[in-house]
């Protein structure tokens, strides 16, 4: 394997499941950090995907005129809120309620993390969706009622496939949205940097570990170095993201 540092391979680092970057030898596997960070992905991505694009369906196909302008208003304002704000809120409201919930000996968990990413993620998705649907040209529309289709037909058979590039755009920018979320990840999962089993145990995710421990490196050290691995790795990550969405839109497009 190729060296990292002078003691750890590559594979041992992306591979290694334990990291303790201050204990001698130190440790610097960062797969409970990949393995969290994807666990609160999925959570978050699971929830607001579907409340995301049900909630742009919503605005851009049911709601009336003046309720559309008010939530698409309310939207872009919920967009605006920092993630410090959401993670304090998260800290009083969903930590609590999922201790109390699930009789756990901390609310500080994974769940927590993935819905406080969700509602993050909502506002990206919502907005983007609902610009793709919106785009839809009406002649479509008007062609499927003159066939006799009913609303939801028209919606599900007709506008969504029409949109779907529109619509994966905007979820693979809500999953970055995720992805690349620090501060309230670290305030609400638990920052604990074991390999998860489920969803509500704490968690550590790549990009809270390097705010949390880059305070405190020695520059130059293995352990700044390992953070920076971390970053790399990070970096990868939201890259393929990136990709695939690209990908994804040039084939549809075609």
């Amino acid at each position: 394997g190729v060296m990292l540092f002078q003691t750890h391979s590559v594979s041992e680092v992306i591979l290694g499941k334990s990291w303790y970057p201050i204990s001698d030898p130190p440790n610097f596997g960062i797969l409970p950090l990949i393995y969290g960070s994807l666990v609160v992905t999925l959570g978050a991505a699971l929830i607001s995907i579907p409340l995301g694009i049900g909630a742009a369906i919503y605005i851009s196909e049911i709601a009336p005129k003046r309720l559309k302008e008010v939530l698409k208003s309310g939207v872009e304002l919920l967009a605006a809120i920092p993630s410090v704000v959401l993670g304090f809120i998260g800290l009083v409201t969903i930590v609590p309620w999922v201790k109390s919930m699930c009789n756990l000996p901390t609310g500080l968990t994974a769940f927590s993390g993935s819905v406080i990413l969700a509602f993050m993620a909502m506002p990206t998705i919502v907005s983007i969706a609902e610009d793709a649907l919106h785009s839809v040209p009406k002649i479509y529309k008007d062609g499927a009622y003159a066939l006799g289709a009913t609303q939801w037909q028209t919606i599900y058979r007709v506008v969504l496939p029409a949109a779907a590039s529109g619509l994966v755009a905007a979820v693979m920018l809500g999953i970055g949205r995720v992805v690349g979320e620090t501060m309230a990840v670290l305030m609400i999962t638990g920052n604990s940097a074991s390999i998860p089993k489920s969803l509500f145990v704490p968690v550590r995710t790549l990009t809270a570990t390097i705010a949390a421990e880059m305070g405190e490196t020695v520059q130059g050290s293995d352990h700044y170095y390992a953070l920076f691995a971390i970053g790399i790795v990070l970096f990868l990550i939201t890259f393929v993201i990136n990709m695939t969405s690209d990908l994804v839109l040039h084939r549809k497009r075609k």
